[in-house]
């Protein structure tokens, strides 16, 4: 079964960078479509981005231009760079991945992220 570990979040003023890394514990790696998403106080989880082995990506149009996300198979990693942070982007931010064939799931344990001054 796969584990995912999380790592980056933090505190950055409104304009700012923070970059989200998620390493999984097995290999594989593949054959999962890799995920961030996010949960605000008060709201439901939303996806923020999502990024196939082929390198195909999907983003929320609320970060569109703003985030970017990448994986390196060989590393058995997905990351999340944010650029030009607003308060609205503060939430817990969980790394997903789900298996291409089979759709299972499996969640990291969550990064909290707040942009505030």
């Amino acid at each position: 079964q796969v584990q995912l570990v999380e790592s980056g979040g933090g505190l950055v003023q409104p304009g700012g960078s923070l970059r989200l890394s998620c390493v999984a514990s097995r290999s594989s790696f593949s054959i999962y479509v890799m995920g961030w998403y996010r949960q605000a106080p008060g709201k439901q989880r939303e996806l923020v981005a999502t990024i196939t082995s082929g390198g195909g990506t999907n983003y929320a149009d609320s970060v569109k231009d703003r985030f970017t996300i990448s994986r390196d198979d060989a590393k058995n990693a997905v990351a999340l760079q944010m650029d030009s942070l607003k308060p609205e982007d503060t939430a817990v931010y969980y790394c997903n991945a789900r298996n291409l064939f089979t759709g299972y799931e499996v969640w990291g344990q969550g990064t909290l992220v707040t942009v505030s001054l």
